[in-house]
């Protein structure tokens, strides 16, 4: 968690209800049977089996695609028997697993947790994650557990001080004239050392003369040829110098010692943890020699590597004064190099995160690639790889954030089991597309999300504001929640609705929710589940598809940096990329046959290089880099270049001829017929078109639709949603509805269904044209919503209505395939011209279509939800009204501070001419937080949140028809009464039934 700044006749908001209704809660359960599996995703692809295989597959997605939940534990201070009750609440709501995780940042009082005798890692914690252990394994759920209480990864037992623990570079400065002489102690620290820290050692001590030239707003320029090194001069900590007598001077020491961090919110334990080196041997060590003497007990290690759940490390989130370090990094930057690194430390010593010297901005690049580009590969070789390697020896996998420094988060990506990425910290959906470079060039198959965390919004989450946001992340490549959270329910200090480990924060709401139980919404949960769970199922089938690599000579993420045209332009208009780092370009899936790179991976059509972001937009190439895009266009790869790459610069210091040799080789590159270099970016797309790369997907015009493809041995899976790269994103998403083509790849057989995953329907589409690969059909969504469309053989989900000809135009407002075949339905009486696919035109008349009905009487009944005796119970007071205008509860005076679960009901009469050939789709207008609705006492079935239109046709009768809408709101109305001092500020929140409601007949005949 990152908490700094640093298809139918038109596929309509109404058309996927009218697919049909599962029965409420049934799409939401595993199949029989069904078994975690690890977290890894292997499980995910769908069988190659015949007819209702499918069908099956993605109606009822298996535990192990299921959203998962963060469980906050108020570390050891758990109770089994609680701890399995918790296990089997998520289990029942249709989720797959947890993360054990121990936060507690809302208690004040860090005493009263008994970290002595409950402390993480200890005897209690020990035996709660093995009850977590063994309720799981029962119901199904994957357990991931944190390698460490809350983050970053810790250690209780070593000290600042150890070889092990995390360690920074700070500096001291002394200014001096030309000509003086300094004598006197060396230059202390500028910043004392944190807590606990009782050692530094002096790395060296240097002169630099200053020159204005190369100054900065924040840095100090210096002349890197007037760098001395003084070291050898220091005697008993003492410095005795004498400027040359030209021009300013200034002495800098630099001091290696602990940092002193330890987790977030702690003491966790007894002793307190402190943050382990994340750059050294020592520091992983620490960590695994930990669990290893510690915490595996026979028992628990059983447990762990029967459940095949994941360790899990937070994002790197290092705290220091100065510059992060490692003892070795001299040496290391070195053997990386070729070249010593203490001349360079002035252009590197930070102050606070804030650069401190600076030399000619070219060269200071440079140097500062060079030592990011050391401490990434010390981070990925001697944190994340060793990690993993020691996980699988327990056959658990490793889940990361791996981001927070200057290091390769791509690379990263390609060594975890699982990345992940998260909706607080991340600033676009080109965040999510690094990491999801990563992930698909290296095969494997999940890219994970925290989701959910919203700052000050703790008990006024709605689960409408986590799909909205999770609907674009979903096209960017994430394919599995993490939801945050579910706190363990009691903790000292804790008051109603129960412990929430982020909630008060610093006295105010804090971050994200604390669902289960405690909340109303959770009546209503397994709808959402199911819909994640079911998008998961897609998106983590068979194998990505991705039109573009746009290759980064900085593989950072969490920064919200895009790549020109295609953040911008591209994705309007149905373009997908993906960024790759210099590191993939040696793993074996990096290789071009048939025009595309990673063939049997994401299939890139096309290479798009262009100059560093990070780095002032310069255009640079590492030359082993550049020799590997020349075989990749040598081989046939389409390549576009955006900038001056023909008189591009290395990245790092180059060696003697190493610019001149990287020239001679992009001058080869640009000289292949298939290689187009252009100046502007809004030419990119031109250049694209010039080599005969075009998207898989495409819309009539710019949108804010977004899709990711997926393709199986049997199908090509399109998820679609309307949404946008950022919850900063302004204006606010529209509704769209235009058309859209997609790609088949699976041959000129395959025919479109649209998949509900809300229902778990699937239904071969009425309306739609076809050309060559292409299929084209209309899609209309509001805003957060989603579609999937699969591309599969006749008959592939089960349905009778395979082979049968289907619509290429029609003027009623829907064509749809149902039970008895091809259906044109219409919202008014008239005569409707239809033509099918074999060139025949039918004509359909509907003589009569009620006109729509908007209740004009509620009655409601409301449970309100207020403080029990302790601070897990809640007591629910019954209130009656009659209300003959729909208003949001904060503005019905008997309501105002209310929150809890209403329902409405209303009474509809249709006419005598109502017919089996009437329907009527049920419009609830604006509802708030999660909805059921029921007809004549019949469940309608799980309906879509982003547009809550339900078609409630087959429940309607002619006559009276009872309407009963059941709303389930947050609980922040509530609590800003009953914890004013933490929730008082906050404004009343809009939630209930606000309508206007619509019932809104239709006809409709088979042809």
């Amino acid at each position: 968690m990152s908490r700094r700044t640093v298809l139918t006749a038109a596929v309509t908001a109404g058309a996927a209800a009218a697919l049909g209704a599962a029965s409420p809660g049934a799409a939401a359960t595993p199949a029989a049977g069904a078994a975690a599996t690890p977290a890894s995703g292997a499980a995910a692809t769908p069988a190659a089996g015949g007819a209702g295989t499918t069908a099956d597959w993605f109606a009822a997605p298996a535990r192990s695609v299921r959203p998962k939940f963060r469980w906050w534990w108020p570390d050891g201070l758990v109770d089994p028997d609680e701890i399995a009750r918790e296990i089997d609440q998520i289990a029942d709501a249709g989720f797959g697993g947890v993360e054990i995780a121990a936060v507690h940042h809302s208690v004040k009082d860090k005493s009263l947790l008994d970290t002595a005798r409950h402390g993480w890692g200890g005897g209690p914690w020990r035996d709660g994650v093995e009850a977590a252990l063994r309720r799981a394994a029962r119901r199904g759920l994957t357990v991931d557990v944190t390698l460490g209480p809350s983050w970053p990864v810790a250690v209780p037992g070593i000290t600042p001080d150890d070889e092990a623990a995390a360690k920074e570079l700070v500096h001291g400065r002394a200014p001096l004239a030309g000509g003086a002489t300094y004598e006197g102690p060396v230059p202390p620290p500028v910043h004392e050392a944190a807590p606990g820290v009782t050692a530094a050692r002096l790395l060296a001590v240097q002169a630099a003369r200053v020159e204005t030239a190369h100054s900065t707003r924040k840095e100090t320029g210096l002349d890197p040829d007037s760098v001395r090194d003084l070291t050898a001069e220091v005697i008993d900590g003492a410095l005795t110098w004498t400027a040359p007598a030209e021009g300013e001077w200034v002495l800098i020491s630099y001091w290696q010692r602990g940092s002193g961090q330890q987790p977030e919110s702690g003491p966790h334990s007894a002793p307190a943890a402190y943050v382990v080196d994340h750059f050294s041997a020592a520091g992983t060590a620490a960590v695994t020699d930990f669990w290893e003497r510690r915490i595996l007990t026979g028992s628990l290690r059983r447990l762990l590597e029967a459940a095949g759940g994941a360790f899990f490390e937070d994002s790197v989130e290092m705290e220091t004064e100065g510059l992060v370090w490692t003892e070795r990094l001299p040496q290391e930057f070195e053997k990386r190099t070729g070249r010593p690194l203490l001349p360079h430390l002035p252009a590197l010593v930070l102050d606070d995160s804030n650069q401190v010297f600076a030399f000619e901005a070219q060269l200071t690049r440079q140097i500062r690639h060079d030592f990011w580009g050391t401490v990434s590969d010390l981070f990925n070789r001697h944190h994340l790889r060793a990690l993993r390697d020691w996980a699988h020896t327990l056959d658990m996998t490793l889940r990361s954030q791996p981001y927070g420094l200057q290091t390769d988060a791509i690379e990263s990506a390609a060594i975890l089991d699982i990345a992940e990425g998260e909706s607080l910290g991340f600033k676009n959906l080109d965040d999510y597309r690094c990491l999801a470079g990563g992930r698909d060039m290296a095969g494997h198959t999940v890219l994970s999300c925290e989701s959910g965390a919203y700052n000050g919004s703790a008990y006024g989450t709605t689960w409408d504001r986590v799909l909205r946001t999770m609907g674009g992340a979903y096209a960017a490549g994430v394919n599995q929640t993490v939801l945050h959270g579910f706190s363990y329910a009691k903790a000292p200090e804790a008051r109603w609705p129960g412990f929430a480990a982020f909630s008060p924060y610093n006295g105010s709401p804090g971050y994200g929710e604390s669902w289960g139980p405690r909340q109303p919404t959770w009546r209503h949960v397994e709808d959402i589940s199911g819909y994640l769970g079911r998008v998961h199922q897609v998106l983590q089938a068979g194998t990505v598809r991705a039109d573009v690599a746009v290759y980064r000579q900085t593989g950072y993420t969490a920064t919200g940096i895009g790549a020109s045209w295609f953040t911008s332009t591209g994705v309007p208009l149905g373009w997908t990329h993906q960024f790759l780092s210099g590191p993939l370009l040696d793993l074996p899936n990096a290789r071009v046959s048939g025009g595309r790179l990673a063939p049997d991976g994401p299939a890139y059509k096309a290479l798009f290089v262009e100059g560093d972001f990070f780095h002032g937009s310069t255009p640079t190439l590492a030359l082993a880099d550049a020799r590997k895009l020349l075989g990749f266009a040598e081989a046939g790869l389409p390549v576009v270049l955006l900038g001056a790459f023909d008189q591009a610069l290395t990245p790092g210091v180059p060696a003697s001829g190493e610019t001149e040799r990287l020239r001679d080789v992009l001058a080869r590159l640009l000289a292949l017929p298939h290689v187009v270099r252009v100046t502007d970016k809004t030419a990119v797309g031109d250049a694209l078109t010039a080599l005969g790369v075009s998207p898989d997907v495409r819309y009539s015009a710019s949108s804010t639709l977004l899709n990711a493809h997926r393709v199986t041995k049997e199908a090509d899976f399109y998820y679609l949603c309307n949404g946008k790269h950022a919850e900063t994103v302004k204006p606010p998403v529209a509704a769209i509805d235009h058309d859209v083509t997609l790609r088949r790849t699976r041959g000129r057989r395959s025919v479109p269904y649209l998949l509900d995953p809300w229902t778990g329907e699937a239904v071969r589409v009425g309306r739609y044209t076809q050309k060559g690969d292409e299929v084209t059909l209309r899609v209309a969504l509001r805003p957060g919503q989603t579609r999937i469309v699969a591309l599969g053989r006749p008959g592939l989900f089960g349905d009778r209505n395979g082979n049968r000809p289907h619509a290429v135009s029609s003027d009623a407002d829907e064509v749809l395939f149902t039970r008895d075949g091809l259906t044109v339905r219409a919202g008014a009486a008239g005569t409707y011209r239809t033509e099918l696919s074999q060139g025949r035109t039918v004509t359909t008349t509907f003589r009569s279509v009620p006109a729509a009905i908007e209740p004009d009487r509620w009655d409601v009944e409301v449970e309100d939800w207020v403080p029990g005796s302790d601070a897990t119970r809640t007591e629910k007071v019954r209130k009656d009204l009659v209300l003959d205008t729909l208003l949001p509860w904060s503005k019905i005076p008997e309501l105002a501070d209310s929150a809890g679960i209403g329902r409405y009901r209303t009474t509809v009469v249709l006419p005598r001419d109502w017919t089996s050939d009437h329907g009527a789709f049920l419009d609830l207008g604006q509802v708030s937080d999660t909805f059921r609705v029921k007809v004549n006492g019949k469940e309608s079935g799980p309906a879509d949140r982003m547009s809550p239109v339900v078609d409630v046709g087959p429940l309607l009768r002619r006559g009276e028809n009872t309407i009963e809408i059941e709303v389930a709101t947050p609980l922040v109305n509530r609590l800003r009464t009953t914890r004013p001092e933490v929730f008082g500020s906050l404004a009343r929140q809009d939630h209930g039934l606000v309508g206007p409601v619509k019932l809104v007949p239709y006809a409709q005949t088979t042809i």
